[in-house]
């Protein structure tokens, strides 16, 4: 930022930490929302919610507090510093907000659920794994595409720079999801969730091995359940297959090493502008799904492509039926990804952890029901320890 717009910044910054910490003065929203920016037109591009501008304007805040901007002592007050939050719930706006939450939750697992039945069926139909993971990828693009062209959500603004810069991302993406459609296609959708409940294994591994860093006792403790789980679930797995295995392991690897990965070397690097959370996953699956193509080709030919869906076709498929499949896993693949980004980023660590046991559990279960799955006792135990541990993963590493 140069020498001139950092003073107007700066200046912007004051003014408006006046126009909220004057006493007893109580701004309306529109007046906010314009305070917010001016300061943004000062600044660039920064402030992102609310929440961030609240944080900015901490240091200008000390004479403030819940009284001067008419609310009552102890409340949850976005500009008074001795808060403990950056909201104010009203009853009527907590409410509202564990409603919107329950509708989000219930959407994402819905739309999880659906994804994960739909992509089993089109595997079934064509077993084609590779194909039809590249399709899936593909088919977001069409979906953000007309957002971006319509100017419901602003485009992302990326120099070739940033694009190398997410490349490594992009590329662990696209090697999760199709590790994760071939081992659908080898084996149940629920054998293939155990395996991915194994993601905090590899990633305590490659952090200690790349890295150097080495998880608290306590947190490394429960990996054993984790591994002792899968054990258990793979030694009387009805449906077990090699190939599934190792695609299963292949996609939890995959998807612990892109999470490492962002967080250890994206974080603090400048990535493109109106890159929110949701352009974020857009541009990761477009360059995933261009990395994915070439070797998608290079597995399964047009020779193989056209033979399974010659196959397809004499087992009483027809095309409409067989494009229908593939185009519903592939807008579902994306839109439950949307939406759990919108969930997921309204709720603490500890919520986070919670849910996405949950939607494992139920993701689980509503593939037994659908697809008739036997699992054996045995099996039952096995993925359930395997589950618990990975929950209590996440509560270590959060406490510790």
């Amino acid at each position: 930022m140069s020498t001139m717009r950092a003073i107007l910044c700066s200046a912007a910054l004051l003014t408006a930490a006046n126009a909220f910490t004057a006493p007893a003065r109580r701004l309306s929203t529109v007046a906010r929302r314009a305070t917010v920016a001016e300061w943004r037109d000062a600044c660039g591009d920064g402030v992102v919610s609310y929440a961030d501008f609240g944080l900015r304007l901490t240091p200008y805040l000390s004479s403030a507090s819940a009284a001067d901007v008419g609310r009552e002592p102890g409340s949850c007050d976005p500009w008074d510093p001795k808060s403990p939050e950056y909201c104010s719930p009203t009853a009527p706006a907590k409410e509202k907000k564990t409603l919107r939450l329950f509708a989000l939750f219930t959407l994402w697992y819905a739309l999880n659920t659906g994804y994960n039945i739909g992509n089993k069926m089109v595997l079934n139909a064509l077993p084609i794994p590779w194909t039809s993971a590249t399709i899936e990828l593909f088919f977001g693009l069409p979906y953000v595409g007309l957002l971006w062209a319509s100017g419901l959500r602003k485009a992302p603004s990326l120099s070739a720079a940033n694009v190398r810069t997410l490349c490594p991302s992009a590329f662990f993406l696209a090697c999760t999801h199709v590790a994760g459609v071939i081992s659908f296609g080898a084996g149940a959708i629920s054998f293939t969730h155990i395996l991915k409940a194994t993601e905090p294994v590899w990633s305590a591994l490659i952090s200690a091995v790349v890295f150097r860093e080495v998880l608290p006792l306590p947190v490394l403790a429960t990996l054993v359940p984790i591994i002792g789980g899968v054990g258990l679930a793979s030694l009387k797995e009805l449906s077990f297959t090699t190939v599934g295995f190792v695609a299963g392991t292949l996609s939890a690897v995959t998807s612990a090493s892109k999470a490492i990965f962002s967080k250890k070397v994206l974080d603090g690097k400048p990535l493109g502008k109106n890159l929110t959370p949701a352009n974020m996953f857009a541009v990761l699956t477009i360059l995933g799904f261009l990395m994915i193509l070439p070797a998608s080709l290079a597995v399964e030919g047009p020779g193989t492509v056209a033979a399974a869906w010659a196959a397809a076709r004499a087992d009483g498929h027809s095309a409409l039926e067989l494009w229908g499949l593939l185009g519903a896993s592939g807008f579902l693949y994306y839109l439950y990804n949307e939406v759990a980004f919108l969930a997921l980023s309204e709720v603490g660590p500890l919520t986070h952890a919670v849910t996405n046991t949950v939607k494992r559990v139920v993701i689980i279960l509503a593939s037994v029901v659908v697809f008739q799955t036997p699992i054996t006792p045995l099996g039952c135990l096995g993925s359930g320890v395997a589950i618990a541990g990975a929950l209590l993963y996440s509560l270590a590493k959060r406490k510790y």
